[in-house]
């Protein structure tokens, strides 16, 4: 799997805190990180689409 073109990247931002998000992968998962120190929420990327829904985030162990 390929990660998310970069332009996408620097437009997003996380729905709870407005933060930017980084790109992680674990194996064939990949997932976007909210850099926000206070947020962190870890939100999935499904079939090369970011799901940025607070509801489906999950928080960081």
């Amino acid at each position: 799997m390929s990660s998310l073109p970069s332009f996408l990247l620097e437009i997003l931002v996380c729905p709870e805190c407005h933060s930017a998000l980084a790109e992680e992968s674990k194996g064939e998962e990949r997932e976007l990180r909210c850099t926000g120190e206070s947020c962190g929420l870890v939100y999935p990327v499904r079939d090369g689409i970011p799901v940025l829904l607070v509801d489906e985030a999950r928080r960081p162990s």
